[in-house]
């Protein structure tokens, strides 16, 4: 068997040094590090986690990855606490019914398995981890924290392209909910261009693939906090994360 090149288009978001590098192509798929070669060199190993929980496999050829700078954006915000504006140049173009389906779909997979490693946390409000200040306030440290500040995300993203919805229920309720109200508008699938707040540019492109990013970095934190406070052999690795 050969070698399978695995492709990843990327963004590279940036304030100094720190920096915030996305896939293109495997929507959610990110890394960040003090510096883009070290950002760079975490996405291998991403890409091969992301495979694996989207997919439940992984290729079944020796792969490498090799990663493509597509766009940049120099940002004014605290990329290292993991802050975000950028907009797509991809994120710009129209939606096919089928393009859409797949991205609700897997903004869907994301929310339930958030749910699923959320419900096998034994304390939700126990935690190993200290209080962190950042410039929006205080970090989530602690399995609920983690999860209502996930989960508060709901209206604001969909908000974002005039959709007027809520945060009721779980995770995953409040997330088809809103999909669905989203679905009752014309020409949704046109991917119209707004200007939300503090002037960023959102599309539903752009909120499919916040939400997976957004749910990926908080997974992440919440199971490594729950593997140094439980104990890494009680917490389900749903996301398969390489660490």
């Amino acid at each position: 068997m050969g070698v399978v090149k695995i492709e990843v288009y990327c963004i590279w978001e940036h304030n100094g040094n720190d920096s915030l590098i996305y896939s293109d192509n495997f929507i959610g798929a990110f890394t960040r590090g003090a510096s883009k070669d070290e950002a760079l060199y975490k996405m291998n190993t991403e890409i091969m986690s992301y495979l694996l929980w989207r997919d439940g496999m992984l290729p079944i050829y020796d792969e490498t990855v090799e990663v493509t700078i597509v766009q940049e954006k120099v940002s004014t915000l605290q990329i290292a606490d993991a802050d975000s504006d950028v907009l797509f140049e991809s994120e710009r173009q129209p939606l096919t019914k089928n393009e859409y389906e797949v991205l609700k779909k897997l903004a869907i997979k994301s929310a339930q398995d958030f749910q699923l490693l959320f419900e096998a946390i034994p304390d939700k409000n126990l935690t190993s981890l200290q209080e962190r200040e950042t410039f929006y306030g205080k970090v989530p440290i602690t399995a609920q924290q983690m999860y209502d500040h996930t989960k508060g995300v709901n209206n604001y993203y969909f908000g974002e392209i005039g959709i007027d919805t809520d945060n009721n229920g779980n995770i995953v309720e409040c997330r088809k909910r809103s999909f669905e109200q989203l679905e009752s508008t014309q020409n949704y699938l046109n991917n119209k261009l707004f200007i939300g707040s503090y002037e960023e540019e959102w599309t539903l492109r752009k909120v499919c693939r916040r939400f997976i990013w957004h749910d990926r970095i908080h997974a992440k934190a919440m199971f490594k906090m729950a593997c140094t406070t439980f104990g890494k052999e009680t917490i389900p690795n749903i996301f398969s994360f390489s660490v």
